[in-house]
């Protein structure tokens, strides 16, 4: 009688079964780990024969054992038993010292520490829309808790084990690299990333992030640090959107400080509260923004329409507009800059709609 459908299936999932279980053990195949579990299992199977313990107590003697722990509660009351508990000691002997080299081995060669990495690695996969330091030295530890406070994922390249650490204590995470290399990057999520700081001290370290994230990813908003005005035109030939030297704004924020103290303070006091000051990148494509050619600011009514939202500039091709009168139409290729709380920016994100190439933060 040939077999049924059902018998064939349950065949067809053992075997699966199988050959599943021997994939799983493939990688124990070549180590110490699986002559000691046979070990275990043919002691248990000698003393079950020779004694007729329950299987409990046998796995329970094989292991007292081989750990030479040797309690005295289960003893062998026959010669084949005694006979068994020789053989597990002498192949115990051998096993068991196999085992622990070769976990010593692994411990030499770094193999617990690549484990570590690559779970590390699996949990920064899990990033999404952040914001990559290159750097965590005076001026990328200030960037990232300035990003932080203000909410947004921050990922710390970093190769020095001291500013690692430092910025592990803040619960950043970190990677542990380095930020020129294409390899670091894409660890980190170039792909996925909100933008990237290169904050290292060196312009020529900054060029090379630059240069590679370019490379990995395009459209990437790169920002970077440049200590003299010929790395700062290198950096942005490489592809760099915006370029920061902290002397220069240091210098130009001291100068305001001294003569326009009030002005100053109010951007202090808007930082601090819960109103922004943001950039809208209007598309080059008329297509996409045929809703807002041609048409004013009091057209559009767009204060009424956001809740309170305040053009404050329009940039475009022919200048910067500043404080626009109602009169002022809008054109694509325009770069509006807004203020308002973070519900009316986000009206005014969903109002200008297909419009919108890109949003971004001011500063202050």
């Amino acid at each position: 009688m040939g077999r049924g459908p059902r018998s064939t299936k349950a065949a067809k999932q053992l075997r699966g079964l199988i050959r599943s279980g021997r994939r799983r053990l493939q990688p124990f195949s070549d180590t110490p780990l699986m002559p000691l579990v046979g070990l275990v299992f043919s002691g248990a199977v000698g003393y079950r024969i020779t004694e007729g313990w329950d299987w409990g107590d046998c796995f329970w003697t094989v292991l007292i054992t081989l750990t030479t722990v040797g309690y005295g509660d289960q003893v062998p009351a026959h010669t084949a038993g005694r006979w068994v508990t020789a053989l597990i000691l002498l192949g115990g002997i051998v096993v068991v010292q196999q085992t622990l080299r070769w976990l010593l081995g692994l411990q030499e060669t770094g193999y617990f520490q690549r484990r570590r990495r690559q779970r590390h690695l699996r949990e920064l996969e899990r990033m999404r829309n952040h914001v990559i330091v290159c750097g965590y030295g005076r001026i990328g530890r200030e960037i990232a808790e300035q990003l932080s406070a203000e909410q947004v994922p921050v990922l710390v390249i970093e190769s020095n084990p001291q500013r690692s650490d430092a910025a592990l204590d803040r619960n950043l995470a970190v990677l542990a690299g380095d930020a020129t290399l294409d390899e670091t990057l894409q660890e980190a999520g170039v792909e996925r990333c909100r933008a990237l700081v290169a904050a290292l001290p060196s312009n020529a370290a900054n060029l090379y992030v630059v240069l590679s994230a370019r490379g990995l990813r395009p459209n990437c908003r790169l920002i970077a640090r440049a200590d003299s005005d010929e790395a700062e035109r290198k950096l942005r030939q490489a592809g760099a959107d915006a370029v920061v030297s902290p002397y220069i704004a240091g210098g130009r924020i001291m100068a305001a400080s001294a003569l326009r103290p009030l002005a100053l303070n109010f951007l202090d006091l808007l930082a601090g509260s819960n109103c922004e000051v943001e950039e809208f990148q209007l598309s080059n494509d008329r297509q996409r923004t045929e809703h807002l050619n041609g048409r004013s600011l009091i057209e559009l009514d767009l204060g009424r329409r956001t809740g309170g939202a305040l053009v404050l500039a329009i940039h475009s091709a022919a200048g910067l507009i500043a404080n626009p009168i109602g009169a002022t139409t809008l054109a694509a290729g325009q770069r509006l800059v807004v203020m308002g709380s973070l519900n009316q920016l986000k009206a005014m994100e969903e109002l200008l709609g297909a419009a919108l190439d890109a949003t971004s933060v001011v500063q202050a």
